[in-house]
């Protein structure tokens, strides 16, 4: 499939995540990980972030002086400030980026392997990787057992339990950091119940429609020092560079299977 082919793939796709991103359980969901996202990231410095997925941004609480977002065509950019390429092709230097935020597009993206290797690559090492995802095992995971559901968005793709995105992670050496649940409702709600998402929350229960995965390079979570362990804080990224706007030729990779 040629590049151009793959731009219109995911321009629909994106399209009908839109769609859904708006509506009144899209929009629920997403407060509910705005809010999960929320307390980690407002500490969080950095020249440059960007962020992948369909939704509005969840991150613009970040204090990160640069904000991407990313979208398949120029049609769909939403401002100046939009890398236009294949998720997986990022024009981007290595480690120019000291934040990157994934959101439910590891699901439903073409080759999700080269997204994350290329989410890894642009990382600065002092840098924060935030992967959202749709819990297997939530109230939307047991949804999409309703025939014809998984013809649709939010119910596309493959839903991937946390710890084989931490085998993921390990492949381009990052590691979890934590995991955090949200969107805890009843079946046949949204995820706007206050008390569920408190409960839910607090205990952590594996039970939300979603999870939020702060990832981060396995040198930069211990470092030894004088026979103890020391957790540094995070730095300021580096400059960004120019980047170009338009599909290029892939750069060669290795696969890795799911």
């Amino acid at each position: 499939m040629s590049n151009s082919q793959d731009a219109i793939a995911l321009a629909r796709l994106v399209r009908e995540g839109r769609r859904y991103w708006a509506s009144p359980g899209g929009r629920s969901v997403w407060r509910a990980e705005r809010a999960c996202l929320g307390p980690l990231c407002e500490r969080w410095f950095g020249a440059h972030g960007l962020e992948l997925g369909m939704a509005p941004t969840l991150a613009d609480m970040c204090p990160v002086r640069h904000a991407l977002r990313w979208s398949p065509t120029a049609e769909l950019a939403e401002s100046d400030a939009t890398l236009v390429c294949p998720p997986d092709a990022l024009p981007l230097p290595d480690g120019c980026l000291s934040l990157v935020v994934i959101h439910h597009l590891l699901e439903v993206a073409p080759d999700p392997h080269h997204l994350l290797q290329e989410a890894a690559r642009v990382i600065d090492n002092d840098g924060h990787l935030i992967l959202f995802g749709w819990a297997p095992f939530g109230v939307a995971g047991v949804s999409r057992l309703w025939p014809g559901r998984r013809r649709h968005l939010p119910w596309r793709g493959r839903w991937r339990t946390p710890g084989r995105l931490s085998d993921w992670l390990a492949f381009v050496d990052f590691e979890a950091q934590r995991v955090d649940y949200c969107g805890f409702r009843l079946p046949g709600g949204t995820a706007h119940n206050a008390m569920l998402e408190t409960l839910g929350r607090r205990h952590n229960l594996p039970l939300g429609d979603c999870y939020m995965i702060h990832a981060r390079r396995r040198s930069q979570l211990v470092l030894p020092r004088r026979n103890r362990v020391a957790f540094p804080a995070p730095l300021a990224g580096s400059a960004l560079g120019n980047a170009s706007r338009q599909f290029g030729p892939r750069p060669e990779r290795v696969s890795e299977g799911d």
